[in-house]
Order: C-alpha cells, then sequence, then structure tokens
C-alpha cells in the first residue's frame, strides 16, 4: 500500500466526522493497473461506461472545453472508435452512462459541469450507442443527431460529474458535494419524450461526507448490470449502496473500498460484470491516464 493511501487512511480516522460515518472502510481485494490511454486526444477522461451490447468496449469522453467527441477503448485502453456527437457542443462535460431508449440503447452524455455553482440549466445529451465494429480506430465518425434536454434542477445549481441509468431508462444525478452535500436526483424517462425543459426530482441525500483533503468529492458513479448496487466513486474511494423502492439508495452493508490517490486524476468508474469495477483517470503533466480493474469483495 502506498504511504500516501496510509496517510489518507490515518486522516479518515482522526476526522471528528469518522466517527459518525456509517461506513467501514476497507482496501480493495483486489487493483490491477490495465493499461493507459493510447489515443492522446483523451487526456482529460472524465467518465466510463462499459456496453452492454458490445463485448469489451468502453465508452469515455474528455471534460470541458474539448470537442464534443466519445471515444471507445478497450480494457487496457486500446482506441477502438472516436465518434463526434453531433447537434452536441462541450461546455463542460463529465460524465456519460448507458441507457435503454427507442433505439435500443443509447449513449446519455451529461453537460452537467458547473465548479461554480453558477449555470441555471445543464444539459443531457442522447444518441443511440455507435456500432464500433463499424469504425476504424483513428478515423472520426458522426453519430446520429442527438436528443437534447434542458435540465434544471429543482433547489438551484449543482456541479454534477456523475450520472447513471436504470433498466426502465429513468437516470439519477448525484451531485459532487462542493456546498449542498452530495443529493440524489433522478429524472423520469419520459422526461425525452416532452423534450425542452426538464426538472429532476430530489430522491435524497446520500450519506458521504464531502471532504476533499481526503479525496472525497463524488466524480462518477454506475449502477450494476443487474441493477441491484449503484457504485458512487471519489477521488479516492468507491462507495456501495443497493437500489430500493423508487430509486432509493442505501449503503450496501456500509462499504467504504479505499484505494488511495494512486491515479493520475481518477474520475470515472464502470462495472465490468456484477461483481468486478474499471477505474479510469485523467492524464497528469507526466503520465497518460489509467485505467484500474477493482474488486472489493463484492459477492
Amino acid at each position: 500500500m502506498r504511504l500516501l493511501t496510509i496517510l489518507l487512511l490515518a486522516a479518515l480516522a482522526s476526522t471528528p466526522a469518522a466517527a459518525q460515518s456509517p461506513w467501514i472502510i476497507a482496501p480493495p481485494t483486489g487493483i490491477v493497473q490495465l493499461g493507459t490511454f493510447q489515443d492522446t486526444t483523451l487526456s482529460e477522461s472524465s467518465a466510463a461506461a462499459a456496453s452492454r451490447r458490445q463485448s469489451g468496449v468502453i465508452w469515455t469522453l474528455n471534460d470541458s472545453g474539448n470537442s464534443p467527441w466519445v471515444y471507445a477503448v478497450d480494457t487496457a485502453g486500446h482506441a477502438l472508435g472516436t465518434f463526434r456527437v453531433m447537434g452536441a457542443s462541450n461546455f463542460d462535460w463529465e460524465t456519460l452512462t448507458i441507457s435503454p431508449c427507442p433505439a435500443g440503447s443509447c449513449l446519455i452524455i451529461g453537460d452537467t459541469g458547473d465548479n461554480p455553482e453558477l449555470r441555471p440549466s445543464v444539459t443531457l445529451y442522447r444518441v443511440p450507442e455507435p456500432k464500433v465494429a463499424a469504425s476504424a480506430a483513428g478515423v472520426l465518425t458522426p453519430t446520429a443527431p442527438a436528443d437534447t434536454l434542458n435540465v434544471r434542477y429543482p433547489d438551484g445549481p449543482h456541479d454534477v460529474e456523475a450520472i447513471y441509468a436504470d433498466s426502465s431508462g429513468d437516470v439519477y444525478f448525484v451531485s459532487k458535494g462542493r456546498s449542498k452535500g452530495i443529493l440524489l436526483f433522478r429524472l423520469p424517462a419520459s422526461a425525452w419524450e416532452a423534450g425542452g425543459a426538464a426538472v429532476p426530482e430530489f430522491v435524497d441525500s446520500l450519506p458521504i461526507i464531502p471532504n476533499i483533503s481526503i479525496g472525497h468529492w463524488v466524480s462518477d458513479a454506475a449502477i450494476s448490470p443487474d441493477g441491484r448496487r449503484v457504485a458512487v466513486r471519489t477521488y479516492s474511494a468507491v462507495f456501495f449502496f443497493t437500489v430500493g423502492t423508487a430509486g432509493r439508495l442505501t449503503p450496501d452493508h456500509g462499504r467504504e473500498c479505499f484505494f488511495g490517490l494512486l491515479e493520475p486524476q481518477g474520475e470515472g468508474v464502470t462495472w465490468l460484470d456484477n461483481r468486478r469495477l474499471l477505474l479510469t483517470s485523467e492524464a497528469s503533466s507526466t503520465s497518460r491516464g489509467t485505467l484500474y480493474l477493482l474488486e472489493c469483495g463484492q459477492e
């Protein structure tokens, strides 16, 4: 275990909030670096979503100010295809997920980043999941035109870097935790039919104590393929929840899988199956973004 991780664990144990936490802190049962992103244009990977229809395909994107592109890579970071999302712009892309949709399977991209928490509304883009086999690595391929949905939170702006979609197509937003705690919102799938602007409903406040000094701001979230668990990741840990009625989340045996700051800037998380997770990271000035396989004793 790295020295920095040991120091962060000590900081967790010493903070006054630790005694009130519902979480049992434990290191991973397995963590292995699988590779780095080989495409040098993919330097700010802020999210990850494993395809359920194309085996071995991981979707990711660059964050704010970059081109409106989504990238297909394998679990070792090799480029499989790059796609321009037609009709979209990248103001502050931070997250993406895979969702059922009229086309079958769609990518939903969250232009939901808002560091100063001032944006009156944010944007979701939805496109049918591109077929990677139809694209050659290194060739920029257009997607179908994107559906666009403007989103306004019921209690004012939030910085959100984590969305996930359940089997009905409802989209959930998890706030980063900058100012109002870590909050969960739900947007029903029917919002896409209405179009225009949409207001997600507040579901709950999640029992994760935001603390950037130990890397505890939310940077991504993902729902397991069987729909039973949600993994909420921060820069230094993954918190596991079970999914209840109306999408409410309950700590899954209080498991906080704490791995420390082993990545250049860890941001993305996705489930490879119902037990194993993939973590992705932005690049640093000295290294490319990384991909890690993470196991945390999941049944």
